[in-house]
């Protein structure tokens, strides 16, 4: 008896930092959008349905806007600042 794997996608909403895998290596962005309809993005038609939508999502590194499914994205965990690094940042210069 063969066993089939099926990769169940997460749903993901605006503003979730995501990661997933391009040609140029692994990219991580944000989600700005969830695209439940059938979307034209950049001359191609995108499929996307409430069971199985797609997200617009922005590079950290190049504000790169690219749509992938949600099988395609890891969901990265929140980075919690420690509160010296956020005093050290917001400290004014001495004069």
């Amino acid at each position: 008896m063969m066993q089939s794997w099926t990769r169940v996608a997460r749903t993901f909403k605006r503003g979730d930092h995501v990661e997933w895998n391009s040609e140029a290596g692994r990219v991580r962005g944000v989600i700005l959008k969830k695209v439940v309809a059938d979307y034209n993005y950049k001359g191609y038609i995108h499929h996307a349905t409430k069971d199985d939508p797609q997200y617009l999502i922005q590079s950290d590194k190049s504000d790169h806007v690219a749509i992938h499914k949600g099988g395609a994205l890891k969901l990265l965990k929140p980075q919690v600042r420690s509160t010296a690094a956020a005093r050290k940042k917001s400290r004014r210069p001495k004069r």
